[in-house]
């Protein structure tokens, strides 16, 4: 089997809100072989940018496009292309885009061989610890706490667990943030963990001042509250308070993820497999956060495309933690590219078993979204 072409696709909703929601546009993958298998993968990030890494020309020895170096190559060497894309874009590639890029060809990779194996993603990485998986309802703040109260009030009647609220206001001045919280807590009612994102806005002693005001309403964890860059800080807070820390969606590749896991202190390292370098790089993440005896939860706010290979990643890996599931109201594009809808039972999510990601696209509604 030998690949024929890769694509990157721009798809986006008609109007885009000004919040932090990336499920209003994506960059779909697709990787063609010569035996008719394509493979499918996302990436959630700088978009157009990320494209043009996939495709753009060969300019020199480090720093050439994904597409170039991909042609007739056989796709079931994925350590190997791998590092071959890494090598090849290192002027580009070591971080952030270049990482991206990588993240969702190397995503369509592992899809291609489980549908030319018959076989579920988590089976070819050796997964198998867990059939189904619990899930937390992920939405953003309300643009008060009111709003956010009922919000809350919608998620506690769909059987969920646990739900997190994220980003909105959060951050302008302490009483509007507590408001926030304490009316999340209110609506979701006990019995249900609450998480909070707050979105980077803070230094690290406010960020111990509002875990401490926080921990009243019983929240399960706070998320990134400091600038991914400040570890320091993320160290004082983690030393200075006993609330979960979370943090890592921003990181990409194993390097960035080493130092925040050896020198920021947090509890629950988050991975987004269309960041991080996709499957054969999240493997090893998840080995070193294990090796650190912390936990691992996946990020993932875009399609289903994203949920389905955090499901496939989760099962094959033993510190998993807990699976987010987005739940933020008018994201027509999730629920359109996709012939297959994710759906949460009783605050979990069932493990796919289909062959590779177990998902296939809408290709009207690819047509339909899509941005050239």
């Amino acid at each position: 089997m030998k690949i024929t072409d890769v694509e990157a696709i721009y798809v986006r909703l008609p109007e885009v809100k000004e919040q932090c929601d990336s499920g209003q546009d994506a960059l779909i993958v697709k990787v063609h072989t010569d035996e008719g298998i394509t493979g499918i993968g996302e990436v959630d990030s700088a978009p157009m940018a990320v494209r043009g890494v996939m495709l753009g020309p060969y300019s020199h020895t480090t720093s050439s496009g994904f597409k170039h170096l991909l042609i007739s190559e056989d796709p079931f060497n994925t350590e190997y292309l791998w590092h071959k894309m890494y090598r090849a874009n290192i002027y580009a590639g070591r971080f952030g885009i270049g990482l991206h890029a990588m993240s969702g060809i190397d995503m369509a990779l592992w899809d291609i061989k489980g549908k030319k194996l018959g076989m579920p993603v988590w089976k070819l990485l050796g997964g198998g610890f867990r059939k189904k998986i619990r899930c937390y309802a992920s939405v953003l703040f309300g643009n008060t706490p009111a709003e956010t109260s009922e919000i809350a009030g919608r998620i506690a009647g769909q059987g969920f667990t646990a739900a997190k609220f994220g980003w909105g206001p959060m951050g302008q001045d302490a009483k509007t943030d507590i408001a926030l919280v304490a009316h999340a807590r209110k609506g979701l009612g006990t019995g249900i963990d609450l998480m909070v994102d707050a979105g980077l806005p803070w230094d690290a002693k406010t960020a111990i001042q509002r875990a401490h005001a926080f921990s009243e309403y019983d929240i399960f964890w706070l998320e990134e509250p400091l600038s991914p860059d400040d570890y320091e800080g993320y160290r004082k807070l983690s030393q200075f308070t006993p609330v979960r820390i979370a943090a890592g969606e921003e990181e990409s590749g194993r390097n960035t993820f080493r130092r925040l896991i050896e020198e920021s202190g947090i509890d629950v390292v988050q991975v987004d497999l269309t960041r991080c370098g996709g499957f054969t790089e999240a493997m090893k993440i998840a080995a070193l956060a294990a090796d650190h005896g912390l936990s691992i939860a996946n990020h993932g706010f875009t399609t289903y495309i994203n949920v389905s290979a955090a499901l496939h990643w989760l099962n094959s890996i033993p510190n998993a933690l807990i699976a987010e599931f987005v739940m933020q109201e008018n994201t027509n594009l999730r629920e359109s590219l996709t012939r297959q809808r994710v759906r949460a039972k009783d605050g979990y999510l069932e493990i796919p078993n289909e062959p590779g990601l177990g998902i296939d696209l809408n290709e009207d509604a690819l047509a339909r979204f899509r941005v050239d």
